[in-house]
């Protein structure tokens, strides 16, 4: 049970046993005011509701004994009403109770049934036309915990949705920051191994697999704290873009160039992070498998939309032939997040060219 389950239960159940408390006000405003037997009544209704309903919540939706509990507080309540009319207003309380203590079809045989002591209690059952008015009040009765129970479910569904949405972003931003960081301080440490003995050589691998894990560390905290991208945080996306390509530059030894097209403009923060999250992976996947001699990322403002490309003169691939990475399917999520899409285009030999598209309206 959620937290806004726990609230809502705990809301009918005060409205029960404050339908009980305005009866008693409305009876003592009479003349004569409640009798001996109607407070008994009253006590053992509130004492019944309040033990094995309100304090039991792990039972609530079994049969046994919630069916029972339900039968009892339905007969105190007939006795409650034909002792003092004034607790008619118990039945704005009474008639949730059963689709908060029974489950499945039980919980509208138990509203029907709640439904036929009402009619009992104020001796409706003797009326001419009673099986037509209880056929319709149990109707109505029937019909809203439908409804209440299929927005119930469509909230259940929604959250899990929700949840795997979130999943699949956690995922990509993982992937996208942590991996990708890592990635490079395992080549950055493999290149220092590779340079023994040339003590040069390896400090300065050394000292950019340390600017990455700086750098990763941060990004690692921002992703805690859910904020936006750090070189977003502190720059536009044109700067953001600059920054990624200088250092991937100086870390992977290939030389990664960024122009800016068109007008910039300011992008909402969903999409100037992807658009920088492309770039990212992009250059990721150069460091890994294009071994290209240029990289060059353009990034276009055009008045309908925006465009990131990112092509690299390395060997290329077929794109028909699906890989086991993950980056290119996060690449396509975070597009289709904002309304993009991404097209790569390749064959071995001619390099690769990735295409990011998000409309800006």
């Amino acid at each position: 049970m959620n937290v806004w389950e726990a609230r809502w239960l705990r809301a009918f159940h005060l409205l029960f046993h404050a339908c009980l408390a305005l009866g008693l006000i409305l009876s003592l405003g009479e003349k004569a005011g409640p009798g001996p037997l109607t407070l008994v009544i009253l006590a053992l209704t509130a004492a019944w509701h309040g033990f094995f309903v309100v304090r039991r919540p792990r039972l609530l939706g079994r049969l046994d004994p919630m069916a029972f509990h339900l039968a009892v507080i339905c007969g105190l309540y007939v006795a409650l009403v034909m002792t003092d009319r004034s607790f008619d207003v118990v039945i704005f309380g009474l008639m949730p109770q059963p689709y908060l203590m029974l489950a499945g079809v039980w919980s509208y045989v138990g509203a029907v049934a709640t439904v036929l002591c009402t009619f009992a209690a104020r001796g409706y059952l003797d009326d001419p036309d009673a099986l037509w008015k209880l056929a319709g009040s149990s109707g109505l009765v029937v019909a809203v915990g439908l409804f209440v129970n299929y927005v119930s479910r469509q909230s259940a569904q929604n959250r899990t949705v929700g949840v795997l949405e979130e999943r699949a972003r956690l995922a990509r931003e993982i992937h996208d920051t942590i991996a990708q960081g890592l990635s490079g301080i395992i080549t950055q440490l493999e290149a220092a191994e590779q340079a023994m003995p040339d003590l040069v050589a390896v400090r300065k691998r050394v000292a950019l697999a340390k600017e990455l894990a700086r750098d990763n560390l941060q990004e690692a905290r921002r992703s805690v704290d859910a904020l936006r991208p750090r070189p977003l945080a502190d720059a536009g996306l044109d700067a953001a873009l600059a920054q990624v390509a200088e250092r991937w530059s100086r870390t992977a030894g290939t030389t990664a160039t960024v122009s800016v097209e068109g007008t910039p403009r300011p992008l909402p923060g969903e999409v100037g992070t992807t658009l920088l999250r492309a770039a990212q992976e992009g250059l990721a996947n150069v460091a890994k498998h294009a071994r290209a001699g240029r990289v060059a990322i353009t990034l276009t403002y055009m008045d309908d939309e925006v465009t990131l490309d990112v092509f690299d003169d390395g060997t290329g691939f077929d794109p028909a032939v699906r890989g086991r990475g993950y980056g290119l399917a996060a690449m396509n999520e975070r597009a289709a997040a904002v309304g993009g899409t991404l097209t790569v285009e390749s064959a071995p030999g001619e390099g690769t060219a990735l295409c990011l598209r998000i409309p800006s309206d």
